[in-house]
Formats: C-alpha cells, structure tokens, sequence
C-alpha cells in the first residue's frame, strides 16, 4: 500500500473527502516527524513503536574503489513493532 492508497482508504473509511484525510494523514506524519526529531519516542498502541537511536561511526569499505573510509556517526529512526501488529501479520 502506498500513500495515495492509505488515503483513498482513510477518505472511505472515515466517509470524508480524500483532500481532507490527505490533509489528516499528513498532520499525523508531521506530528510524528516533529516528535522524533527532538529526540522523542513515538508510541501507537498497539501499533509498535518509533525512536531515533544515534549510530556510531563506524568503519566501512568503497565497493567500487577497495578504499578504506569511515562512515560518520549518525541518527537512524528504529522501529519496534506491537505485539497487536505481531499477531496480526506472524
């Protein structure tokens, strides 16, 4: 499912006009976004879980040149899935 379909999807569900659950969708998305981005954790229960986890700098290799390189230390988005969502899906 990509994002046109969730909101065509939402618009049916919720008996609203697709331009108002694009709308929905996208404020939850932002919320979410600006959430993590100051380092909270984002609960849906049921649902799973995001948090933003800050990997190392790590050792790497260019494949195309053998090169050693190091790969600076960065923010990654990890998500944990509910037990709700497990069931569902396993």
């Amino acid at each position: 499912m990509n994002k046109g379909e969730l909101i065509a999807t939402i618009a049916e569900a919720g008996g609203i006009t697709r331009g108002r659950a694009e709308l929905i969708l996208n404020k939850v998305l932002s919320n979410v976004a600006n959430a993590m981005e100051k380092g909270e954790r984002v609960t849906l229960s049921g649902f799973g879980s995001f948090k933003v986890v800050e990997k190392a700098a790590q050792k790497g290799r260019n494949p195309q040149t053998g090169q050693s390189i190091v790969i600076p230390a960065h923010n990654v988005v990890k998500f944990k899935p509910g037990k709700h969502l497990c069931r569902r899906v396993g």
